[in-house]
C-alpha cells in the first residue's frame, strides 16, 4: 500500500480501507484528494457541494495535492484561486475567456444604446446622439462615469462614441443648464463631478462652429456651479458656492431639492428615521452625496459608521475643487483662443484665486495630503481618501506637494490591488477595502504627470492584476473591486453590478499606455500576499 493511501485510510477509516482494496476500485474526488476536498466542502467555497465533486483536476493530482501540502491556502479568497487554477469548475471557469482586452472590445456594442426619444410619461430623458451605458441597473448615460468610459474608447477607436456622448453633454447643458447626474428626471436637481471640460480634451473635433458651441456649454455648466456666488457670505454657502473665512470662494455637492431620491426612497426615508436632524436635512445631505459620485463614504459622515450622520453638504471637496479649477484653465484657454479677452482674464483670476484657496485651507503639508475642508469646524476633515491626489490628476499641484502625495499614497493608499478609496472600514462601498476604476486612473495619471512614473505603473500593475484575477474567476468586468483581497467589491445600497462602462475604460487605458502589463491567463498569482503593498 502507497503512504498515500495509508494517510488517506488514517483519515477516513477502516470502511474507505476495505473500498480501496478492492481490485476495481475508483477513487472518488473526495478519496484522491483528501484535506484539500474536505477544506473545500466545509467551506462552501460554492454554493453547491455537489459543483467541487465534479470538477476535474488540470494536472496530476499528486502534484496538485504536492503543492497543497507544501504551501496550504491561509484564507478564503487564497483557498478558491488554488481551486481555480487547479481545476475546471463546472459553471465557475469551465468556458474558455478570451484575453481581457479583447474582452473589452466585446462590451462596447453591448454597452452602446442609439439616440433616445423616450415615451410618454417615462422618467428617461432624450439624447440626440448614441452613447454607451456603464451596465447592469444603470440603463442610462451618467455623467462622470462617461469620462472614464470615453478613456477606452478613444483606446480602442471609437472616436465617434467618443464625439456623439460628448454631443449628448452639450445638449443637456443646453436644455438644462447643466448635466444631471443621469439621464432620468429624478436626476435632474443635481449633477456629478464636472468633468466635461475633461472630456473636450479627448475630442478630436476641429470645426470651429462645433468647438464654440461647446465652450458656449462648458460656460453655461460653470454658471450652473457658481449659481450661489452672489448669496454666500463669510464663511457661509449659497447652493453650490461657499465663502471661505477670507472671503474666497470654492464649491461644495447640494442638490436642488430635500426629499428622498426617487432611485432610494425607501433606503433614504430609514435613513432619515435614524437621524435626530430634520428629515429635510438628511435627505439634502444624501443627495449632495449622490452628486458627488462617493455614494456614500466616511469623507461626508460626521462618525464614519453611521450614515444617519451624512452632512456632505457642510464639507468643501478637494475633488470637486480640483475639477473646477479645471474647468476655469478650459474656459481660459478656449477665451483666449476666440480671442475674448474679458473671458480670458476673468478665467484667469478665478482660476488663481481657486488655487489660491485649495493651497490655504487644503493642503495639510504636515500630513503630507490635501483633506477635505469641514464649515462646521473650520478645519480640514482627518479621512484620509484618494481624492487627495485630484490635485495631482488636473495639474494644480506643486513639485512639492506631488512629491508628498506620493509618499502618502505609498504608505496609506497603495493597496496590493490597487488604490485604496479611503483608509477606513466601515461597510459604505467608498470606502476602504474598496476601490474604484476612476480612482485608479486619478491616481496614476497625477502620478504620471507629476513625474513618479514608476509608482504611477506600479498603481497600473497592481490594478489590471485585480482586474484579472476577477474577470478569470467570474468572467465579468465588475463596477468596484477590494483592492486587498483582489476580489469582487461590496458595501453600498445595492449589489454589485458587472458591465461596466468605466472599468472597461480605464483597462483598456491602462493597457494602452503599458502595453507590457498585459496580465496572464492564470489565477496562480492573484492570492493576496501579506504585507506586500507597503
Amino acid at each position: 500500500m502507497s503512504s498515500r493511501v495509508r494517510r488517506l485510510c488514517a483519515g477516513f477509516g477502516t470502511s474507505f480501507l476495505a473500498f480501496a482494496l478492492t481490485a476495481n476500485a475508483q477513487p472518488s474526488p473526495a478519496d484522491q484528494f483528501g484535506d484539500l476536498f474536505a477544506a473545500v466542502q466545509e467551506g462552501h467555497v460554492f454554493e453547491d457541494g455537489k459543483t467541487f465533486a465534479d470538477a476535474v483536476p488540470r494536472r496530476a493530482p499528486d502534484a496538485i495535492m504536492a503543492e497543497y501540502a507544501a504551501k496550504p491556502p491561509t484564507s478564503p479568497t487564497d483557498l478558491r484561486y488554488f481551486v481555480l487554477d487547479n481545476f475546471t469548475v463546472p459553471g465557475v471557469n469551465d468556458k474558455p475567456l478570451p484575453p481581457l482586452r479583447e474582452h473589452i472590445r466585446t462590451l462596447w456594442p453591448q454597452l452602446s444604446r442609439d439616440a433616445v426619444t423616450p415615451p410618454p410619461a417615462s422618467s428617461a430623458i432624450a439624447l440626440p446622439s448614441p452613447y454607451v451605458v456603464p451596465g447592469g441597473r444603470f440603463r442610462e448615460i451618467y455623467y462622470w462615469d462617461s469620462y472614464f468610459t470615453m478613456l477606452g474608447l478613444v483606446a480602442d477607436g471609437r472616436d465617434d462614441l467618443v464625439e456623439g456622448m460628448i454631443d449628448d453633454f452639450a445638449s443637456l447643458i443646453e436644455r438644462f443648464g447643466h448635466i444631471p447626474n443621469g439621464t432620468r428626471t429624478y436626476y435632474l436637481s443635481r449633477s456629478q463631478p464636472p468633468f466635461f471640460a475633461l472630456m473636450l480634451d479627448l475630442s478630436k473635433q476641429t470645426d470651429g462652429t462645433v468647438r464654440a458651441r461647446r465652450l458656449a456649454a462648458l460656460r453655461k455648466e460653470h454658471a450652473y456651479w457658481m449659481a450661489g456666488e452672489s448669496c454666500a457670505r463669510a464663511a457661509k454657502a449659497c447652493e453650490r458656492v461657499v465663502r471661505m473665512p477670507d472671503g474666497s470662494v470654492l464649491n461644495r455637492y447640494w442638490d436642488d431639492r430635500d426629499t428622498p431620491r426617487d432611485e432610494s426612497f425607501a433606503e433614504d426615508r430609514a435613513t432619515a428615521k435614524a437621524s435626530a436632524r430634520p428629515a429635510a436635512e438628511v435627505y439634502r445631505d444624501l443627495r449632495a452625496g449622490a452628486e458627488s459620485g462617493w455614494d456614500f463614504s466616511s469623507r461626508w459622515l460626521s462618525d464614519p459608521q453611521d450614515l444617519a450622520t451624512i452632512r456632505t453638504t457642510r464639507v468643501v471637496p478637494v475633488d470637486l475643487n480640483a475639477l473646477m479649477w479645471a474647468m476655469e484653465k478650459r474656459i481660459e484657454k478656449g477665451c483666449k483662443q476666440a480671442g475674448d479677452q474679458p473671458c480670458t482674464r476673468e478665467f484667469f483670476q478665478r482660476a488663481a484665486a481657486r488655487k489660491g484657496a485649495i493651497d490655504r485651507y487644503m493642503w495639510q503639508s504636515r500630513q503630507r495630503r490635501f483633506a477635505d475642508w469641514l464649515l462646521d469646524e473650520s478645519t480640514p476633515g482627518s479621512v484620509q481618501s484618494s481624492a487627495t491626489l485630484f490635485p495631482l490628476f488636473v495639474g494644480m499641484a506643486s513639485p512639492a506637494q506631488t512629491t508628498a502625495i506620493a509618499a502618502t499614497t505609498r504608505r496609506a493608499l497603495l493597496g496590493e490591488g490597487g488604490i485604496r478609496t479611503t483608509i477606513l472600514r466601515t461597510g459604505q462601498q467608498w470606502d476602504a477595502p474598496n476601490g474604484w476604476a476612476p480612482l485608479q486612473w486619478v491616481a496614476l495619471e497625477g502620478l504620471h504627470r507629476g513625474g513618479q512614473d514608476a509608482l504611477a505603473k506600479d498603481v497600473a500593475a497592481r490594478w489590471l492584476g485585480t482586474v484579472n484575477c476577477t474577470y478569470l474567476e467570474t468572467g465579468k468586468m465588475l463596477e468596484k473591486y477590494d483592492v486587498e483581497e483582489r476580489r469582487a467589491g461590496g458595501g453600498g445600497e445595492y449589489p454589485l453590478q458587472d458591465g461596466f462602462g468605466w472599468t472597461n475604460g480605464v483597462t483598456a487605458a491602462i493597457l494602452e499606455r503599458y502595453p507590457a502589463l498585459v496580465p496572464g491567463t492564470t489565477l496562480r498569482t492573484c492570492a493576496p500576499t501579506s504585507g506586500s503593498e507597503q
